[in-house]
């Protein structure tokens, strides 16, 4: 489908609401929310591999390595609102490690996608696996879902927490804890 029918499709969801696209206001709305969407849903249009970019080094480095609140904005898969929230990334090197502004990338590019947000923790933590080839690595995301809040139950304090823990964060206790510890949680 092209962008103009695109904006014609939104400009006739605007009418079936009941207002009117060609309002003052709203005339330019369907083009502003199509550009949106593109870039809600840039993720479809990356790869991991163009994502990081080269920017894997090696390194000496063995200690725990925590990226925290990396924020991230999403589109939940089943209404296409809006979730808010917050990533924390940790890894354990191994012989690598990776750019700083990457792991936020990965971040962006599996939120930029319609997603719910358990699936969303697996993909990044997959992810920086395959890239660094980690001895663990661990994601929790926190997030606020609009879908929760504007919507059906409306419960404006719901914080959803998903973690996905790999390698030395999965079966080493005192090293899952260390994580959960820098980010205040048991």
């Amino acid at each position: 489908m092209n962008k103009n029918q695109q904006i014609q499709n939104i400009a006739d969801l605007i009418r079936h609401c009941g207002d009117s696209p060609e309002r003052e206001g709203m005339i330019d709305t369907p083009k502003r929310h199509v550009n949106a969407m593109e870039y809600l849903t840039s993720g479809y249009k990356q790869t991991l591999e163009e994502v990081v970019n080269g920017a894997i080094f090696e390194s000496d480095a063995s200690e725990m390595v925590i990226i925290k609140d990396i924020e991230l904005y999403s589109l939940c898969q089943h209404h296409l609102f809006p979730i808010i929230g917050q990533c924390h990334v940790a890894y354990l090197p191994n012989g690598k490690v990776i750019g700083l502004s990457k792991v936020a990338r990965i971040v962006d590019m599996y939120a930029h996608r319609f997603q719910i947000q358990e699936t969303m923790t697996n993909q990044i933590a997959h992810s920086m696996q395959e890239c660094i080839s980690a001895n663990g690595v661990a994601v929790v995301i926190e997030a606020k879902h609009m879908c929760t809040l504007m919507r059906g139950i409306q419960k404006q304090s719901a914080v959803m927490t998903t973690s996905s823990m790999l390698g030395a964060f999965s079966n080493n206790q005192n090293t899952r804890n260390e994580f959960l510890q820098s980010l205040n949680r048991s």
